[in-house]
């Protein structure tokens, strides 16, 4: 068969490569071309443009790049009706995602949404787009289903949290990084431009208050430029390898995003941090549902982790907080998160409902 399949950040990129390389044990004549970024393409799928052209996070910045994204619709669906596929599959990305849901449905296209949008937290009402448009969701939180079915779509199913699968094996996995045997404190700012520009000067006042710790910033190469910072002694960045950071982390702090739940899964404390526009963070702050942003404490359904957001992001609160993690040795840290987020296999059960999906209708 034939599959298009659309991711548009580093998260989804690497979900999506895991699920291709699942959907081909199952089907030897799968054939893929998409949107997305490496990890995709060395799991053989034909890449239409990369991540560097769908990086834009806010209401501001949507508005302000509207032609480039209109450009890109355009682009996917001319891709699509050339291409024809047997089925297209979205992965998060609901901005985009969710109007090209519209656009494939009304071409008579199969809809499948693997890691479904949060609009449990964001905009409730887009749930009817889903009902309307998506023929199979799979949700990778365990609360998901019960959303949907409160909404009458009866099609959604919880196939397990796809970074149990690349779980590094919290057990095994060997560090790549140099220095194994320095403990760190890792430093996420998050993989988005405007997440790094608002992030990384804090981080870095931050470090300056621990001249005797060592401190290691996750950078993203692809955005190499936006880290041209004059760093102190005690501050290295390593580029492309949140994982190996994570494995030799004491603490970390990470912005909101799915690398809070890596560095969970990985049992290492952490704070969580986000700032963003003025205009952003109000209208976010309006339209929110939920009263975390991190998915630890979304998943656990309380707080078990502090989450720093807008103005009380500052470099003192950080500390305070990174204090706290440091001088604790409490080894049940997630212990509410792991007793919720079930076990590994996302990637092996959304390949299989996929294809008994387009094999039934």
């Amino acid at each position: 068969m034939q599959y298009f399949i659309i991711a548009g950040e580093a998260s989804g990129d690497l979900h999506a490569a895991n699920l291709v390389n699942e959907i081909i044990k199952l089907d030897q004549s799968a054939v893929f071309k998409g949107v997305g970024g490496e990890h995709m393409q060395k799991a053989s799928v034909d890449i239409l443009f990369g991540l560097d052209r769908l990086a834009f996070m806010g209401f501001y910045e949507v508005l302000k790049n509207l032609r480039t994204i209109n450009q890109n619709f355009n682009e996917v669906k001319q891709s699509i009706l050339t291409y024809k596929p047997d089925v297209i599959i979205l992965i998060d990305y609901p901005g985009f995602n969710l109007r090209m849901a519209k656009w494939c449905k009304h071409h008579g296209f199969k809809v499948v949404y693997y890691i479904a949008p949060q609009i449990w937290a964001w905009n409730e009402k887009r749930v009817e787009i889903i009902k309307k448009n998506v023929d199979l969701v799979l949700c990778i939180l365990p609360f998901e289903v019960a959303f949907y079915t409160k909404h009458n779509y009866t099609n959604a199913h919880f196939v397990g949290h796809p970074l149990l699968d690349c779980q590094w094996s919290m057990d095994n996995s060997q560090s790549s990084t140099e220095n194994d045997s320095q403990i760190n404190i890792a430093l996420l700012p998050g993989s988005r431009k405007q997440e790094i520009i608002k992030l990384v000067p804090v981080y870095i006042e931050v470090a300056k208050l621990y001249p005797n710790e060592q401190f290691v910033i996750a950078g993203i190469s692809r955005l190499k430029h936006l880290y041209n910072y004059e760093l102190p002694q005690n501050v290295i960045i390593k580029w492309n390898l949140v994982d190996e950071i994570l494995q030799v982390a004491k603490a970390a702090v990470v912005c909101s995003g799915t690398a809070t739940l890596e560095t969970a899964l990985r049992n290492v404390p952490q704070v969580v941090c986000y700032k963003t526009s003025w205009l952003n963070y109000q209208i976010g702050k309006r339209l929110a549902k939920v009263d975390f942003i991190s998915l630890p404490n979304l998943i656990a359904d309380k707080k078990i982790i502090t989450e720093l957001i807008q103005q009380d992001c500052t470099v003192e609160s950080i500390k305070t907080e990174l204090d706290k993690l440091l001088n604790t040795s409490n080894l049940n840290f997630y212990e509410a998160l792991f007793e919720k987020i079930g076990e590994k296999g996302a990637s092996e059960n959304a390949a299989k409902l996929i294809i008994n999906e387009t094999a039934i209708k």
